[in-house]
């Protein structure tokens, strides 16, 4: 699986090692910036990640800023993602279970890194329900039009 990641400055340590965490389990990683911890605005990297997600380049979709909540917004503007913010591996999982979330947003700097790689475990490792779920992912992508 190919899992585009990205960070702005408050979340560029953990993206690093989130980074090298994917690439531990298996998965290959699409870096999409930054390459330092200068500086930057959260939403030019998101729109990269989702972006990435949304043109089929990658097939997930990871963010990291100071909170997660900046770069899950920006992400939910491009059609086609369903970006969820999350801070426990139970609200990773549940994400992917009842909303086939696409992209995960999460906090470099309020939640620490055992918690938030386990909560991309859980992201990645957990399958969409479908069934009832999927009529109201359906009423979610509709509003994208």
């Amino acid at each position: 699986m190919l899992i585009a990641i990205a960070s702005d400055h408050g979340g560029f340590d953990q993206k690093e090692q989130l980074a090298a965490f994917i690439r531990a389990g298996g998965n290959d990683v699409l870096d999409l910036g930054p390459a330092t911890s200068d500086t930057v605005d959260y939403a030019d990297y998101a729109v990269l990640v989702a972006q990435a997600v949304a043109d089929g380049m990658a097939d997930k979709g990871v963010l990291v800023c100071g909170t997660g909540i900046g770069m899950s917004m920006a992400a939910n503007k491009i059609p086609g993602i369903r970006a969820a913010n999350v801070t426990t591996p139970q609200f990773a999982a549940l994400a992917r279970e009842h909303n086939d979330a696409n992209v995960l947003a999460l906090s470099g700097r309020f939640v620490d890194l055992k918690t938030n790689c386990e909560s991309l475990t859980a992201f990645l490792d957990t399958p969409f329900a479908q069934g009832r779920h999927s009529v109201r992912v359906d009423k979610i992508n509709a509003l994208d039009k």
